[in-house]
């Protein structure tokens, strides 16, 4: 069992802040398991609904009858099956001298937040959980290099062998495309999704390009943006959306894309084995994509206050994140030996970057500049910047 100690403490501490918690994540991501481990140790009473459970879902018919007397810890898992949960939650948790605290658990999705920040403003706060990271699995090379090509998954990941992990991820797909995005409310085709997903894997790490998705799916542009919503909303997909500086440049103005798994990313090109991986074009890209959301993951930046900055001449960098008040960029390269390059140089005079990391595999850590430094992927999740 990997545990996941530091989701856990955090959670723990947004309970003992909000009457409502909602630990929000991709389906299979072990939402679940967590919300267990924690409850296991609570001396609070504690109640759990599964609203996949028919059982549970009946318990439910009558919302208010089954939930007012509760006390203690109540945990309804897959909330985003029976949304007219919040606003009875808003009820409860108003009332003198609230005996419960509530933690759901829920697919992120447009009617799950729509709800939420409606009926629950000021009393919710939500924990989004990702696939495992390389904190939680080890820093060693081998485990790196599996974590990159099964991604985080937790069943994808500890397969006996990668052919079953790509079983595991394959079928993952099929069931989401198939039921998890219908459930969401998401009435499109898992043919159509399907084909229009696989698309983003290729735009992985580039710039997108809305109107020529749209002429090969034969759809509009805006219905393309529906899709790609569809995806973010449900935290399968990442926008990284651009900066713009106050420069006499043409900047770069649509987002880049991201599938947010990179053993997601790998089933939907066809690539079971890390040779298969490693000698495809997206490779380098798929690094890029995985290492990235390593960064933000360890050092805590908000997908929000990230952005990538990139301008027609051809400058660009990866990632530009605000620490405080410090203007901080990332590049990711995949070889064993960076260097400096013209676009790192017009960053750091553009942007005024406070530092830029340059983050390739491995534990080295050596200066390029008096701003610059050259950091190993394993090495920043150990020790941070």
């Amino acid at each position: 069992m990997i545990t996941r100690t530091g989701h856990e403490a955090q959670i723990r501490d947004l309970l003992d802040q909000f009457p409502v918690v909602g630990i929000v994540g991709a389906r299979q991501v072990g939402k679940t398991t967590l919300a267990r481990r924690l409850i296991a140790d609570l001396p609070r009473p504690v109640t759990f609904f599964d609203l996949e459970d028919p059982t549970d879902e009946r318990r439910l018919t009558d919302a208010k009858l089954a939930l007012a007397p509760l006390r203690g810890l109540v945990v309804i898992d897959e909330v985003q099956r029976h949304e007219d949960l919040f606003r009875l939650l808003r009820v409860l948790v108003d009332r003198p001298d609230n005996p419960a605290r509530f933690l759901i658990l829920g697919s992120a999705s447009p009617a799950l937040l729509r709800q939420s920040s409606e009926s629950l403003a000021g009393r919710i706060a939500y924990h989004e959980l990702p696939p495992f990271r390389i904190g939680e699995v080890g820093t060693g090379p081998d485990t790196v290099e599996r974590l990159w090509l099964r991604g985080g998954f937790p069943r994808s990941f500890r397969a006996a062998d990668d052919r079953r992990s790509m079983r595991w991820r394959s079928t993952f797909i099929r069931t989401f495309l198939e039921r998890d995005l219908p459930q969401l409310g998401v009435a499109i085709p898992a043919a159509t999704m399907r084909r229009f997903w696989t698309m983003v894997a290729h735009y992985h790490g580039s710039v997108w390009n809305h109107a020529e998705l749209a002429r090969a799916l034969g759809v509009t542009a805006p219905t393309v943006m529906t899709y790609l919503d569809a995806l973010v909303d449900a935290l399968v997909v990442r926008r990284l959306v651009p900066w713009f500086e106050n420069l006499k440049k043409r900047q770069v103005k649509a987002p880049k894309v991201y599938v947010a798994d990179s053993g997601l990313l790998h089933a939907l090109l066809g690539l079971e084995s890390s040779e298969a991986l490693l000698g495809h074009p997206k490779s380098g890209l798929s690094w890029e994509g995985f290492a990235l959301h390593e960064v933000v993951h360890r050092l805590g930046f908000a997908w929000e206050n990230c952005y990538y900055w990139g301008t027609h001449g051809g400058a660009e960098l990866d990632l530009l994140a605000f620490d405080g008040g410090r203007r901080l960029g990332f590049e990711f390269k995949r070889t064993s030996a960076p260097g400096m390059t013209r676009s790192m140089h017009a960053a750091l005079a553009d942007l005024r970057l406070d530092r830029l990391f340059v983050v390739f595999p491995g534990g080295g850590r050596f200066s390029l500049h008096a701003r610059v430094e050259a950091i190993g992927l394993e090495r920043l999740v150990a020790e941070g910047l």
